[in-house]
């Protein structure tokens, strides 16, 4: 009988090879959760590689154009690599992305009313210095062939060029095609010959990039458009300036045209001598 437990006993040594087994197991299991951490980590660092590749694009278009094929690529294979990426891995980097494209369109917004109310703020103190004669950097006023309107001066040309042409002719005369920021300036600019079928350049218009844009950079707030504008003038055309065209009703005469179209012209300026902070 003792013999027989002695047996059972040296049958029951293999045992602990069974906790080795289960440990075998648990490494394998901590060797997955590690790959697919890192996997994660992965696709985290690609997402934001990708947000900051779109940020770029949007700053720097004159670095990654649409004549910058590399980077465009980079860019659009960043956001490929994140729609294959395991669900919800992605979605908080995009909440993210939407939440700072609307920052900076409000940031937009916020600046072109500032340089309204800034405009507004000049005419008046222009307005008041006239009324009491002082001029504190010279002579107030417009120069030979322009014409004041709300203390700006203006310039309508009798020739036409394209619009290109037209604004370096603006610019070699210290001033740039017209910029339209309220109805009181559209209203006053309407039909400044009487001619209702005048049409002239104004300085607005539209890259792939960066979208309808004024010459000085702010951003298209208030808009004149005619009905159905802007159309790029069907499949075949390509329409990226805008002209004023005087036969439509005052609010509502802006169109696209072909950039290398010839038309009449619109410079603005500041008064002679006004001080430009």
């Amino acid at each position: 009988m003792q013999q027989m437990e002695v047996s059972d006993y040296v049958d029951e040594l293999p045992r602990p090879k069974q906790k080795g087994s289960g440990d075998a197991k648990q490494t394998e299991r901590r060797l997955c959760q590690v790959v697919l951490l890192s996997f994660g980590l992965l696709c985290v660092i690609q997402a934001i590689l990708n947000v900051s590749l779109r940020l770029t694009l949007d700053s720097t278009h004159s670095e990654c154009n649409t004549t910058h094929l590399p980077c465009r690529d980079q860019v659009k294979k960043g956001q490929q690599d994140c729609e294959i990426a395991p669900p919800g891995h992605c979605n908080r980097l995009q909440d993210q992305v939407n939440a700072l494209m609307r920052d900076r369109t409000l940031l937009e917004t916020t600046n072109t009313e500032l340089n309204n109310k800034i405009k507004d703020l000049e005419e008046e103190r222009d307005r008041l210095r006239t009324k009491l004669g002082t001029n504190v950097s010279g002579p107030v006023g417009c120069s030979a062939g322009w014409r004041e309107i709300n203390s700006r001066c203006y310039f309508l040309s009798t020739e036409q060029k394209t619009w290109e042409e037209s604004r370096k002719y603006c610019q070699s005369k210290e001033a740039d095609l017209v910029v339209i920021n309220s109805e009181q300036e559209q209203r006053a600019l309407y039909r400044l010959d009487g001619d209702e079928e005048l049409s002239f350049w104004i300085g607005l218009n539209t890259t792939e990039t960066t979208g309808w844009k004024w010459v000085d950079g702010s951003a298209l707030t208030t808009t004149f458009w005619q009905a159905g504008q802007p159309d790029d003038g069907g499949p075949n055309n390509v329409e990226d300036c805008v002209e004023m065209y005087h036969k439509k009703p005052e609010l509502t005469s802006w169109n696209d045209a072909p950039c290398g179209a010839q038309r009449r012209w619109l410079c603005e300026k500041n008064q002679a001598g006004k001080i430009i902070p």
